[in-house]
């Protein structure tokens, strides 16, 4: 058990992953096998991932990096990736990761809100940050991690510093409130808002991943989501790390004979993956799973988005397993809310509170709902791997708390055997394949260009991508919609945003309904595209 490795206040999450591991005679035991997109394999063990990450937290120190200060991964799916985040936590560094497909906006938001010191990348992405470098006068070093030389003073080889740095690190004493890692979530006003975790969020990662998601001692385990996401660090990293368990890594994306494949081949026991992806192998004829065995696939679990009852049919007829749908946030840092295999499934619930989960349906004036109840779906404060605050934005943090309940943002009801059902969400935001996606950020960009005058963006129900982006543009005069604009409009979000905002579809307008304020009535828009009553709409503007 993880409290049995906690000792003398030593919590820190990259040593607990590594030397803890080792130390309990696990040195030798493959921590993960990394399959590249072309299928090559590399194995490494814990001693491996010990040393490795030693070497990159001492070479932080050797680059003046303090404790507290803040660093960024840029990288797609990589061993580095690894390397960094523990190697950074051990040296008592907050770090943050960015999705590799983050276009200018998004990372100068992130970077500068964080103040940055330091980012680690690859060559052909660090053009994007040269292209910004200028607007962030705390980010001093870039590190590159497929350059044998280093370019510059600031601009530095991965390989040398690697090389040139030692392989023995003590980690210092961390208490559980050390700052630890560092994740953006998109709101549906203003900029992304800086999720700050703590090393004391292992207790609640390592509980879950050992009681809702079952590994065990023997088991190889799959999770699909990129390390951009918390997904990816909290079960991607830290939950099976911390105990022990040894872990599939696949750099390829999405393709059905591949995951099949990879399934079978590796003899992957837990599989950890997102409803879009379970939606796209609904797609493929059910004869192409009859060519795999997938025996030794215990069980599959599913987190980002809600489950269709449709998928969970699905599984028990095409694979014969189970699939339990799991639910938590950004802000959570840990699974809260989950459907586990020792507990009745209900297809297309969210499942029960895990153990020690105070869960609640409120009013909006903070009264308790009963079963049946729709709602504000909150949790009691004070679990382990709660947010500590949103950086720099600590009146937003304490908007999310009243009368001690953490308001979640999503809408619920709960039934009279204590299962929750997700409705949606209480904002604006919209879940586009596990991926929340601001509007206003997508209105912004919209703006930047040239032909348009006015833009607004909802989400709208998508039977694959749960939500689609959909962005209603009005051009300026004499302005053509062609499908040529339309391309320009969908590179310019990929590029300043990231592919995941990319509208599913552009609609021209001639106006976009706003109140007397000036702000986008985006229920409005919703209302009007799906053919619904647009309510009480006395305040638009003539």
């Amino acid at each position: 058990m993880l409290a049995d490795m906690i000792s003398n206040s030593q919590y820190n999450i990259g040593h607990i992953c590594t030397r803890r591991q080792c130390e309990a005679g696990l040195g030798d035991k493959l921590a993960m096998r990394w399959v590249s997109s072309r299928f090559e394999r590399r194995d490494y063990t814990f001693a491996d991932l010990d040393r490795s990450s030693n070497r990159f937290a001492n070479l932080l120190q050797g680059l003046g990096l303090e404790a507290g200060a803040v660093l960024f991964t840029y990288l797609p799916k990589s061993v580095e990736q690894f390397f960094a985040f523990l190697g950074s936590l051990k040296a008592c560094c907050i770090t943050g990761t960015l999705f590799s497909n983050f276009g200018e906006d998004a990372l100068l938001d992130r970077l500068g809100d964080s103040r940055a010191r330091l980012v680690v990348t690859r060559k052909s992405l660090y053009r994007k940050i040269e292209r910004i470098r200028g607007q962030l006068p705390d980010l001093k070093l870039v590190i590159l991690t497929d350059v044998a030389e280093h370019q510059s003073e600031d601009v530095l080889s991965w390989e040398r510093l690697m090389a040139e740095a030692s392989e023995e690190f003590t980690t210092p004493r961390t208490t559980a409130d050390t700052p630890s890692v560092l994740h953006y979530t998109s709101g549906s006003t203003g900029k992304p808002k800086g999720v700050l975790h703590r090393h004391g969020s292992i207790l609640q990662q390592s509980r879950t991943t050992r009681d809702v998601l079952g590994l065990l001692p023997d088991d190889l385990y799959w999770c699909t989501a990129d390390q951009g996401w918390v997904t990816g660090t909290s079960y991607g990293i830290i939950g099976p790390w911390s105990l022990g368990v040894s872990q599939v890594h696949f750099a390829g994306g999405y393709g059905a004979e591949h995951w099949l494949e990879l399934l079978q081949n590796e003899e992957i026991t837990v599989w950890y993956t997102a409803p879009t992806a379970l939606r796209m192998l609904m797609r493929e004829e059910a004869s192409l799973f009859g060519g795999y065995d997938l025996s030794h696939l215990r069980a599959i679990f599913s987190v980002g988005e809600p489950l269709n009852p449709e998928v969970i049919g699905w599984g028990r007829a095409i694979l014969a397993k189970d699939i339990f749908d799991t639910w938590f946030q950004t802000e959570t840092g840990a699974i809260m809310i989950a459907n586990r295999p020792d507990t009745p499934i209900r297809p297309g619930s969210m499942g029960k509170p895990f153990p020690g989960i105070e869960a609640a349906i409120l009013a909006d004036d903070g009264a308790p709902l009963g079963a049946g109840e729709q709602g504000n779906l909150c949790v009691r404060a004070g679990w382990d791997s709660m947010f500590v605050t949103y950086l720099n934005n600590a009146s937003a943090y304490g908007s999310k708390f009243k009368n001690g309940w953490y308001h979640t943002g999503d809408m619920a009801w709960r039934d009279g055997d204590g299962y929750y059902w997700f409705l949606g969400r209480s904002d604006d935001v919209i879940n586009t394949s596990g991926h929340l996606v601001s509007p206003f950020e997508v209105e912004s960009a919209l703006l930047e260009l040239p032909e348009i005058a006015e833009s607004g963006v909802i989400g709208a129900p998508d039977e694959l991508l749960f939500e689609r982006v959909v962005a209603f543009v009005h051009f300026h005069s004499g302005i053509e919609f062609t499908p040529e604009l339309e391309l320009k409009i969908r590179l310019h979000i990929a590029n300043r945003l990231s592919s995941v905002a990319i509208p599913q579809e552009v609609l021209p307008v001639e106006a976009v309904p706003k109140n007397k304020s000036g702000k986008i009535m985006r229920r409005v828009l919703k209302a009007r595209y799906l053919g619904l009553d647009a309510g009480d709409i006395s305040t638009l503007e003539e």
